[in-house]
């Protein structure tokens, strides 16, 4: 299977250092698809609760430096603080907020597999049925105000999968191929990904907009 992903990519992204990307980011179509694959099995309600448990896990991963950082800013701002201390906290903040945002990426290229299964779970799901039955949730009540695709009934809300746009109806009907996940991973890592017309580019960024 990598072999004839990797023959694709290398149709579009063309030489040899675009072979060596591609096989340094296959190992994670198998782990994306092995999540898929278990995401089927449960409810929708369970299928979007797991961005909670993804924000749960950043906050937990990151939960020492962000509260060291409280801590200082509470220091900082107590009024008989020495301006040149003052200044120091402020100081230790910035250098502590960089280990931050370096944790965050070290957890996020953790949760990508699971990250992205849950996309293209739900790609799949409003692929193959006309709405989506899910508890309603503050954002759903406030989505159904502005967008008739989303109907509240009781404690329930229902998504459609047709929408209006800019006054034609549009249904969503596209699951990620192995080749848009790699493209998928390539943005998250920061780099470009060329893909032909057609390839699905709008797809593609579908996933590390999530993440």
């Amino acid at each position: 299977m990598f072999e004839s992903i990797s023959k694709s990519i290398t149709k579009l992204f063309g030489g040899s250092k675009s072979e060596r990307d591609v096989k340094e980011v296959t190992p994670y179509v198998q782990q994306i698809n092995d999540r898929f694959a278990e995401y089927r099995n449960i409810s929708n309600d369970e299928l979007r609760n797991k961005t909670q448990e993804f924000r749960a896990r950043i906050a937990e991963y990151t939960k020492a430096e962000t509260d060291e950082i409280a801590n200082l800013k509470a220091q900082a701002e107590v009024e008989d603080v020495d301006i040149d201390e003052q200044e120091k906290m402020f100081n230790e903040i910035d250098g502590i907020e960089k280990k931050v945002l370096k944790k965050i990426e070290e957890v996020l290229l953790e949760l990508l597999p699971e990250a992205f299964a849950v996309v293209k779970e739900t790609a799949r799901r409003f692929t193959e049925n006309t709405e989506l039955v899910v508890k309603a949730t503050q954002l759903d009540r406030d989505l159904a105000v502005r967008k008739k695709n989303v109907i509240i009934d009781g404690e329930t809300a229902t998504w459609k999968n047709t929408w209006d746009a800019a006054g034609t109806d549009v249904t969503w009907n596209m699951i990620h191929y192995d080749v848009q996940l790699i493209g998928g991973v390539v943005l998250h890592q920061g780099k470009i990904s060329e893909m032909a017309t057609g390839e699905g580019k709008t797809l593609v960024a579908t996933l590390p907009v999530y993440l």
